[in-house]
């Protein structure tokens, strides 16, 4: 099989292409191999949104489930038993990848219960049972950018577990996210770890961010707001991307780490699945191509950027001053920047919270089911 020539520049351009889902389906019908093959997919992410969707189609799951059932698994066990299945094979497939990348790609990404997102002690707890459980080299524990969530996630690297930082929709929470890592990095190294064994990326939302600014700037409804609609959110990706690289490349506190084998967190590329119409259905990768970053994509974006997406190079070095422009036009505008940033925040906690709680719901219909 062929990559497809359009994703291969991708990859060529410094982008590590991952896929924005997982499920037994994909599994079992050898789709997520054949999408390795042919799309330079070299990861996966997952969320309490995707597993929902997964777990609530088709049939996939029904004889694992009543096999369970008939163990007497609560429904709890039930899904970690499922969802960890399902990540511990996605990282198997993945396995070569991970070896050949030495260990920056080949990763499938498995998150915390999100009912704990405000929960420091028990996040941690969580992560470290889960990479137990998976007990792969190449999974990542996702951990929520809350305040809660930033101690958790020094605290998990400091164990040694490679760590995906998700959530993250400000620069001013990125760079806490950054000093989270390398203050974790920094007490492993204090615990004898190999620092070159821990790996992570910041997943950074970007068209989260235009949605919730451009409803903002339409409810203004000036010529000169109007104008800025589908701006903010590369705007505000390409200003993490310049607080990465003032952080890692050449950065006087990472210097000293990187010298002991420790590696950057890379910045990764979430929510890029365009929502407006009216926006090319690729902008949120092409606008956003360069060295050590991750782009995980729906299937359908990926698809879009295979058919017609146009890669040109690296599109983030050299922009924050172009970015920081559109961010200072839109507080001229009247946008509250920190009031949007709370309430992506909030509504991404909620958003995976919601998908759990039906998750739980669907499960324990079926486990009753069984019984």
């Amino acid at each position: 099989m062929t990559q497809n020539s359009n994703l291969e520049a991708l990859s060529a351009a410094g982008v590590s292409v991952w896929l924005d889902d997982l499920s037994r389906d994909r599994l079992t019908s050898g789709n997520l191999v054949e999408l390795r093959d042919t799309r330079s997919i070299v990861g996966v992410t997952t969320n309490p949104s995707i597993f929902q969707a997964a777990l609530s189609k088709g049939t996939a799951y029904d004889a694992q489930i009543a096999e369970l059932a008939e163990r007497g698994a609560d429904v709890d066990a039930t899904i970690r038993t499922v969802t960890t299945d399902d990540v511990r094979n996605a990282c198997d497939v993945f396995a070569a990848i991970y070896k050949r990348s030495g260990g920056v790609d080949g990763r499938v990404s498995i998150e915390v219960d999100p009912r704990l997102a405000h929960d420091t002690d028990k996040t941690i707890q969580q992560a470290i049972e889960l990479w137990k459980i998976v007990d792969r080299p190449n999974v990542l524990i996702k951990i929520p950018a809350t305040k809660a969530g930033l101690p958790a996630i020094t605290a998990v690297i400091a164990e040694g577990i490679s760590v995906n930082v998700t959530l993250i929709f400000s620069v001013e929470r990125h760079k806490l996210v950054m000093t989270a890592y390398l203050k974790g990095l920094e007490k492993a190294k204090e615990a004898g770890h190999d620092l070159s064994k821990i790996h992570s990326v910041a997943s950074f939302f970007v068209s989260r961010v235009d949605s919730e600014i451009d409803a903002r700037l339409k409810k203004i409804g000036s010529e000169e707001a109007l104008a800025l609609r589908g701006q903010a959110g590369v705007a505000n990706a390409r200003l993490a991307y310049a607080a990465y690289e003032e952080v890692f490349v050449g950065g006087a506190e990472f210097e000293v780490l990187k010298a002991d084998g420790a590696l950057v967190q890379r910045p990764l590329w979430a929510s890029t699945g365009v929502k407006n119409p009216d926006y090319s259905d690729t902008l949120y990768v092409t606008e956003l191509v360069g060295p050590n970053t991750v782009n995980t994509m729906p299937e359908k974006t990926m698809d879009a950027v295979a058919d017609h997406g146009v890669v040109t190079g690296n599109t983030l070095s050299g922009t924050a001053d172009a970015a920081q422009e559109v961010f200072d036009e839109l507080v001229a505008i009247g946008i509250d920047l920190t009031d949007v940033f709370i309430v992506l925040e909030d509504e991404g906690v909620d958003k995976f919270e919601k998908s759990w709680h039906e998750l739980l719901e669907a499960t324990q219909g079926q486990l009753d089911e069984k019984k």
